[in-house]
């Protein structure tokens, strides 16, 4: 809780301000100008938009490279002796800072304690660092760029105000192809603002539906002008974050900014991109021609070759003459037939001679042909009916009496035993006194 003040005496802090207790307005002023004399010096970079010496002061106005701020800074006469000849207005500088407020006025200014212009080199140095990071991250490699398109539906093009470079651009892509469309996206090309609108325009052809490359060009200038504005690293990153393939084209053939390395294709100058963007409809219609002359002497060629294996073809007695194929093989065929009526009838007379002699034989071994010769077969007559005829081989079978059935070669005889004579199984003679027949051992 804050302890009451003596009566007339002023409050010890701004919080402690009220209504009925308010401070002198020299009182404010005074704590600001104590606030902001306990400030640091800071090294800020920007841009002078503004430069004027009066009196041997330098006034000045600082604006932020990149965003709309500005800040006016003040050199006194010590200061600002050293800086003639070394910077002037728009000149890029780095300066040794301090607040100051004066309390008169309520003004806040920088007093500058030194400043120096940014040189060239120091420029370069730093868009060299970026480079060397971007690559280290790979957004510079070769394997992530894309291919441009064969023949774009619509080209994106982002350049300056009715600049060289974007007639360049467009008259040299309509000389090559007539035909091609493009959606322009005049920006500034330099100084503060550029990079953002650069920015800005890439996205909004990136997101184009029918836009299907996008190219960044910009005509030559000093240095500063045209590596500065396209090494800013907003800037390069998000070309290499757009899904539309990009075509840098930037100064001339010596100009290399960081947006070289990151876009997917590199053209030295505007008319290099051209080239490279669209086909050459000429050179199009010349490459037709000449494949057109070559598929028909190809062509020619074929039916040529073919036409002559087609005449060997012909030319063969095979084809020449189709019917002597057919009447080798007639001759052919005759000789076969001839051959197996030979074969077969000369297997089938000697068959006929082996049946012949295999009948003789059998005929030779036939009963009758025994019978033929002379010999009889004797059958004894049964007793009974159930008792079957019986052969005789031997005179000791039968007895006298018994009826006998004689086969002889032409008919059978029947007779009745009246006499048996037994002989020896050697004996070759045997004489029957009643029948006169051989016997069954003669018969044997």
């Amino acid at each position: 809780m804050d302890e009451p003040q003596p009566p007339g005496a002023l409050p010890a802090t701004a919080a402690g301000t009220a209504p009925d207790s308010p401070w002198p307005l020299r009182v404010l002023s005074e704590n600001l100008k104590s606030y902001f004399e306990r400030a640091p010096e800071a090294w800020i970079e920007g841009q002078l938009i503004e430069f004027k010496v009066i009196r041997g002061n330098a006034w000045m106005t600082l604006r932020d490279l990149d965003a709309d701020y500005s800040l006016p800074v003040t050199a006194w006469r010590n200061v600002a002796s050293t800086l003639e000849g070394t910077v002037e207005q728009g000149s890029r500088v780095v300066a040794c800072v301090k607040p100051s407020f004066y309390t008169k006025t309520g003004r806040l200014s920088m007093i500058a304690s030194a400043m120096r212009p940014v040189g060239i080199g120091d420029l370069l140095a730093r868009v060299e660092k970026l480079r060397r990071a971007l690559e280290a991250e790979g957004l510079t490699a070769e394997t992530r760029k894309r291919p441009l398109p064969v023949l774009p539906n619509l080209i994106g093009l982002v350049t300056g105000k009715n600049s060289d470079a974007m007639q360049d651009v467009m008259r040299n892509a309509h000389l090559r192809w007539p035909e091609a469309r493009f959606e322009v996206r005049e920006v500034a090309v330099q100084g503060a603002n550029a990079p953002r609108e650069v920015m800005a325009a890439v996205a909004e052809l990136d997101a184009h539906p029918e836009v299907d490359v996008i190219v960044i060009a910009r005509g030559g200038g000093a240095l500063e002008e045209v590596i500065l504005p396209f090494s800013d690293e907003a800037l390069v990153r998000a070309v290499a974050a757009t899904r539309t393939p990009v075509v840098s084209a930037i100064g001339h053939e010596a100009d290399r900014p960081v947006l070289d390395d990151v876009a997917d294709v590199r053209a030295s100058t505007p008319t290099d991109a051209a080239k490279r963007i669209v086909p050459d409809a000429a050179a199009e219609r010349e490459a037709i021609a000449g494949s057109r002359l070559r598929l028909a002497s190809g062509v020619e060629r074929l039916v040529l070759n073919e036409a002559q294996h087609l005449a060997a073809l012909r030319s063969r007695p095979v084809l020449a003459q189709p019917e002597r194929m057919v009447d080798d093989r007639a001759m052919d065929l005759d000789r076969i037939r001839a051959r197996a009526r030979t074969s077969l009838g000369g297997r089938l007379d000697r068959e006929h001679d082996a049946v012949g002699h295999l009948r003789a034989r059998v005929r030779s071994l036939s009963p009758q042909r025994t019978l033929d010769r002379g010999y009889a077969v004797v059958q004894r007559v049964a007793q009974t009916a159930d008792q079957p005829a019986e052969v005789v081989r031997s005179a000791g079978q039968v007895t006298a009496g018994d009826r006998l059935d004689i086969l002889v070669a032409a008919g059978r005889i029947g007779a009745a035993v009246t006499e048996t004579e037994t002989t020896s199984k050697h004996t070759n003679k045997h004489t029957n006194k009643h029948t006169n027949t051989p016997t069954d051992e003669e018969n044997a």
